[in-house]
């Protein structure tokens, strides 16, 4: 049962005066605030290169929250920007640690959580600075902790790296390393399907189910970030964490307790199952000018000749008895039609089917719809009205917006508040951050080996066509996506 309220502490963000904090950060630290989750002793201190003040800081987040939270109020604000504090500092000299010690000390609060919402280049530093100054060790009666944004790395190697460092300075039990997809209702709600009814876990293995489909669709192109996409590829940006985290939830067999060190023990266990049979037939796929867009080669910070993939569809295969000769579909992109997150779990057909059909049978299908409207949808047959046997799809829907008369939390207010709490479940372990890296790692080494041309695809549109061969050639097809169906219904 969670508390009422979080317990208080001084809440560090590095790199506040970024993108991160003025988005998601500071968005969900108000809306924690106004509903009470917040404690009212909790001070939220930024550190930055930047030459600002407290008044600035304060001033430059209001602006964020007036244009990120709709329901921005400024009697509530004015309740929270009293304690918003600002620490100016490199991330790598001692001098600003220094004085963040000094400043911590002074507010008296035995919480500490250190957030870095910076480049990833300067995590490791970070890391060593708080150590140095003596911040890595909790408060007595206290607690202090660090929560590290993806990337986690760039490859194993580095990853492995990073986390050395970090197990140098923290202990396990002190580390949250984000990523804000395992927040979403939908993803939380992959448990709570499986293990706590009775009618779905018998039929969630290789006996009932022909194969799984999970997709992270984007209508955004760089947005800024082409400098960061020719170094990071869709590959290291998506598939390595936010996919591959949706695998393990939907594959894991039941945990014991639904707690940090039993769910994570089981996502490790079936990522070490893991494997890419074919890293040369992953479809990559680069976006071209189209429907009023301008082309990958064309945004900011882009070789105008890159072979970077902002696009890749790959088939993975997971070697126990629960899923073997089951394929898992793992596809993602920018600047595609629209945006759409699900997974989608097709079932087999009946062994026999004893009417007499006009058409082929349809397999049933259950669809867990993680974005934009979080849900859940069940495919099936069923007899249309008649004297025939005519059969027709039947839909049954669970929507978290239409069934639940309260707001759906941002992923960001479930993960900051947890990592309050202390409540590790939602994060990710070092072990679970390198196995994923291993899974990658083959098809990685390919691309930068051989340098395969991408399959360009229009801008705006459903993404390469290699993309859909790779199911047609085993006799499959991609679910088109709820929110692309333009009204349409989809068998």
């Amino acid at each position: 049962m969670r508390p009422a309220v979080a317990p208080p502490c001084a809440f560090v963000i590095f790199g506040i005066t970024g993108d991160l904090s003025a988005r998601k950060l500071m968005p969900a630290l108000y809306r924690l605030h106004a509903s009470g989750r917040l404690h009212p002793d909790t001070v939220i201190v930024g550190h930055a290169r930047s030459e600002l003040g407290d008044a600035a800081l304060r001033e430059r987040m209001e602006a964020a929250l007036r244009e990120e939270v709709a329901e921005f109020d400024p009697r509530t604000w004015a309740e929270l920007a009293p304690r918003l504090r600002y620490l100016q500092g490199p991330y790598d000299a001692p001098d600003g640690f220094v004085r963040l010690r000094a400043l911590l000390d002074e507010l008296g609060l035995r919480g500490r959580v250190f957030y870095t919402a910076t480049p990833p280049t300067v995590y490791e530093a970070i890391a060593k600075e708080l150590a140095e100054a003596g911040l890595a060790a909790a408060p007595e009666g206290g607690f202090a902790r660090l929560v590290v944004e993806k990337p986690f790395g760039s490859d194993l190697a580095s990853a492995r790296e990073l986390n050395r460092v970090l197990a140098e300075r923290f202990a396990e039990a002190q580390l949250y390393r984000i990523d804000h997809y395992l927040a979403k209702e939908t993803a939380q709600n992959i448990g709570v399907l499986r293990f706590a009814n009775s009618m779905f876990e018998p039929v969630w293995s290789n006996r009932y189910i022909d194969h799984v489909q999970i997709s992270v669709l984007e209508p955004l192109g760089m947005e800024g970030r082409g400098s960061f996409y020719e170094e990071a590829g869709v590959v290291r940006d998506v598939f390595q964490n936010h996919l591959l985290q949706l695998m393990a939830l939907v594959g894991m067999e039941p945990p014991a307790r639904f707690d940090a060190r039993e769910v994570r023990n089981e996502k490790v266990k079936l990522l070490a199952a893991v494997s890419c049979p074919d890293p040369a037939g992953v479809v990559v796929g680069q976006y071209v000018a189209g429907n009023g867009h301008a082309g990958y080669r064309q945004e900011e910070g882009v070789d105008p000749a890159s072979r970077q993939a902002t696009f890749a569809a790959m088939r993975l295969e997971v070697a126990n008895w629960r899923w073997a000769g089951v394929p898992f579909y793992l596809r993602s992109g920018k600047r595609l039609e629209g945006k759409a997150s699900e997974i989608v779990l097709q079932f087999r057909l009946p062994p026999h089917v004893p009417f007499e059909l006009e058409a082929p049978l349809k397999p049933d299908r259950l669809t867990l719809r993680i974005a934009p409207d979080e849900g859940i949808e069940l495919r099936f047959n069923g007899k249309r009205p008649g004297q025939r046997i005519d059969l027709d799809r039947i839909s049954l829907e669970f929507g978290y917006r239409e069934a639940f008369d309260v707001p759906v939390p941002d992923a960001y207010e479930t993960l900051l508040l947890d990592v309050m709490e202390g409540d590790a479940t939602l994060f990710m372990r070092a072990d679970e951050v390198e196995a994923q890296w291993r899974i990658v790692e083959p098809v990685l080494r390919y691309l930068a080996d051989e340098r395969p041309t991408p399959a360009f695809y229009e801008a705006g549109g459903p993404g390469p066509r290699a993309a859909f061969e790779l199911l047609e050639r085993a006799g499959r097809s991609w679910v088109r996506p709820e929110g692309l169906r333009e009204g349409a219904r989809e068998a």
